[in-house]
């Protein structure tokens, strides 16, 4: 089936592929073509206004996943039916539809054919200064939001507000329609035209949750000790907040402490607080560079990072510091727009509105990075993590608007990086809104979550599954990140298994000596890399529209590939946890069952995209599938099933590898480090030598440990790196195994049958 769809307005319904998506659109819409059969959507008002809610049409009875800000900040997912359930700051909607179905039917996924199923994409977008958000009614009206959130900023009309495209296959809807945008609005990039930060490939560590803004050299050093003593160091380091020079004018010693006061706390300099200027009791190190200098050289460390705010500090900058005014700062006030204050509350936002923001002049913010930067890497810093981005679209009044502000600060922020740091070291948080999205030129990694929180039971389940489905579209756009998490907490197992498969940094904020080090090894080689998949890890073509913390019954499946192999993890988040926002939140908990629950499910190679792209134009179908828990080796066809059955909190990593058939019967599949929880991250690759007398099969692998492969015959050798190595192999399931030496180097794996 190949779906030639172009969306256009006919009989007062919007349709696509000859299907009616929504009913009753006003005469006012109008629509523009933009490429391959996608469009924009707009409208026009007949009085001009910084602020319009225009009425798209009717949407009822498609199965839909929208992801929408539920705080200023951060983004989660939401499935449901009808448009009555979309929410205020929807900033990406999915539909599914099915060839056969005619409007109102209810669409019931089992009982279709995944080839009959079509999909059909809503992406708000930047329209010049004005930024687009979607939302639903009571009456299931489908409405899009046009706001400048500058009153000076006024349109009468809005004519490429909303971009809609369709396609077979979600994943590449998703990527060709961002490439699309990149094209048509040049805004953005898209992942695949950015430089990629190596720290990515490295395991790290973040000061935040071991000491929150307590952090101090003498700790550092000892965390890094901890690490070296274990076997398993960082080589990258991120020092989170606490490293700078602020001041709270708020908070008075002796008074009764005001909630989220130290939110108003403002930047004072550029350079360190007097913390990072002696660096513990025998003051060794008297500055910021004589630190980094002696922890990189004792512990190995290749980058560190340090954190600070886009405004510079939560508060911005202090007015009257004078090594600020050369900036021209002044106070001012943030001014949320009405979706964010029908959404959550934030208790930042709560402070800033009542105490004020020191704002840096727009004309000045490029020489403030460059000023910080500067200074930063002369000190031996190699890149920065900047925090609380989307605080900027509060405020663009009197600044040509929230969109002109966010561009203006995105671009003297990349700027700032390229020309400081040798590398794209940036790490994007807190910007979650189509302001910064649509503004990245440069930036190729944002928090792709709310943080991870150690001490609240509930968020651990969230944190996952919103990651997962953020990163269907935060992953054309950026490596999205997963945040920290601790190696010795209760959930560290399923954290890790997550970002093992997330195509993510991993690193982890474990305070000094509390550590879990045989979860660590799991993720990490001796040489301090990790086994990094190729993409953003996404929820797999049959979670899309399903609710995998609150629905009760559904399993989260995340799919990724790696150069040879691919990757499925399912993960059990029903029970432990539910989104905020959520309608009727009292009855919807009331269904939620607290406490472990066993759920099954199934996997199949099928769940993995494109597999057949690294499986090569010969490939059968057949493929080998281990069980990382299990140790189980099976044999699927492309379309067989595995059953499973988790707990809460619990999950298992299968790693699909297609088989090849070399010669006449010899069957071949590396499956790679069986004790790492990515295991085909370890193969690199593999090619077969066929002689008169033998046949050599050729693995290139990193790292040490038990390397697996499928084989059906038993090789009669096995040689690594030219020596000749014992090896096991089971007659049941094919199953050949060998032991690496070493730290996470290329090895040569030969198998001679």
């Amino acid at each position: 089936m190949t779906i030639k769809a172009t969306p256009i307005i006919k009989d007062g319904c919007l349709m696509v592929g000859g299907k009616v998506v929504l009913t009753r659109v006003p005469q006012n819409i109008l629509v523009s073509p933009a490429s391959n059969d996608s469009a924009f959507f707009g409208a026009t008002a007949p009085t001009p206004s910084s602020h319009h809610v225009f009425k798209l049409g009717v949407l009822e009875k498609y199965r839909f996943l929208c992801l929408f800000r539920f705080k200023i900040w951060w983004m989660i997912p939401r499935v449901g039916k009808s448009g009555s359930e979309i929410p205020m700051e929807t900033q990406m909607l999915l539909l599914e539809a099915t060839q056969e179905s005619a409007l109102n039917d209810e669409v019931n996924s089992s009982e279709t054919s995944t080839d009959d199923i079509f999909y059909i994409l809503f992406l708000p977008v930047l329209d010049g200064q004005f930024r687009t958000s979607l939302q639903g009614t009571s009456a299931n009206e489908l409405h899009f939001c046009v706001e400048s959130g500058d009153a000076s900023v006024q349109t009468s009309q809005a004519l490429e507000a909303v971009f809609i495209n369709s396609g077979e296959n979600p994943f590449e809807l998703i990527k060709n329609s961002v490439k699309i945008l990149e094209q048509h609005k040049g805004t953005f990039c898209h992942i695949e035209n950015k430089k990629i930060p190596v720290h990515l490939d490295w395991f790290g560590w973040c000061t935040w949750d071991a000491f929150y803004t307590q952090v101090d050299p003498q700790g550092i050093k000892e965390g890094l000790q901890s690490f070296l003593e274990g076997g398993c160091s960082p080589k990258f380091l991120i020092i989170d907040d606490g490293w700078q020079d602020t001041v709270n004018e708020f908070s008075k010693e002796g008074e009764p402490p005001i909630e989220g006061i130290q939110f108003a706390t403002r930047l004072v300099a550029i350079r360190e607080n007097r913390k990072f200027r002696s660096s513990g009791p025998d003051e060794d190190c008297a500055n910021l560079h004589e630190f980094i200098d002696t922890i990189k050289e004792k512990y190995g460390l290749k980058f560190v990072y340090v954190w600070h705010a886009l405004a510079g500090y939560w508060g911005g900058v202090l007015p009257t510091s004078d090594s600020m005014k050369k900036y021209n700062p002044e106070l001012v006030y943030p001014i949320q727009s009405p979706g964010n204050l029908g959404n959550m509350r934030d208790i930042v936002m709560v402070i800033l509105e009542k105490y004020g923001v020191g704002f840096i002049d727009p004309s000045k913010i490029f020489d403030f990075y460059n000023d910080l930067h500067s200074y930063l890497a002369s000190n031996g810093v190699d890149g920065v993590k900047v925090d609380v981005q989307n605080l900027i679209e509060t405020l663009g009044s009197g600044n040509g608007g929230r969109v002109l502000l966010t561009g203006q600060y995105q671009e003297a922020l990349e700027k700032s990086v390229s020309r400081n740091f040798k590398e794209n070291n940036l790490i994007c948080s807190m910007s979650h809104n189509s302001d910064s999205i649509y503004s990245s030129m440069r930036s190729a990694v944002a928090r792709a979550s709310e943080d991870f929180m150690p001490r609240e039971p509930t968020l651990q389940t969230l944190h996952i599954a919103s990651v997962a489905f953020n990163s269907l579209l935060l992953g054309e756009i950026f490596v999205p990140d997963w945040d920290m998490f601790q190696s010795n907490h209760v959930t560290a197992e399923f954290h890790g298994a997550a970002r093992a498969l997330g195509g993510c940094a991993v690193y982890v904020s474990d305070k000094p000596g509390v550590h879990d080090f045989k979860i660590l090894k799991r993720l990490v080689l001796p040489d301090g890399s990790i086994l990094r998949a190729r993409h953003a890890g996404r929820p797999t073509r049959d979670c899309l529209f399903e609710d995998p913390v609150m629905d009760a019954k559904s399993l989260l499946k995340i799919w990724n590939l790696n150069k040879l192999t691919g990757v499925i993890g399912v993960f059990n988040c029903q029970g432990e946890g539910r989104w905020p926002m959520e309608q009727e939140a009292e009855e919807i908990a009331l269904a939620v069952p607290s406490g472990p629950s066993s759920l099954s499910g199934h996997v199949s190679p099928h769940d993995v995209e494109f597999l057949d792209d690294i499986a090569g134009e010969d490939w059968n179908g057949n493929c080998a599938v281990y069980g990382f828990n299990s140790g189980s080796l099976s044999i699927l066809p492309k379309k067989g099933i595995l059953e499973v059955s988790l707990t809460t909190l619990k999950y298992e990593i299968y790693t699909i590898c297609p088989i090849k058939v070399f010669g006449q019967k010899l069957h071949f599949s590396p499956i790679g480090l069986l004790d790492m929880y990515n295991s085909g991250g370890a193969v690199e690759a593999v090619n077969c030598i066929i002689d008169v007398s033998s046949c050599t099969i050729k693995v290139n692998g990193r790292g040490c440990g038990r390397f697996g492969s499928y084989s059906n015959p038993k090789p009669t050798l096995c040689r690594v790196d030219m020596k000749e190595e014992e090896f096991t192999y089971n007659d049941k399931n094919g199953l050949l195994t060998v032991k690496l030496e070493g730290m996470g180097n290329l090895r040569e794996i030969e198998f001679i049958y």
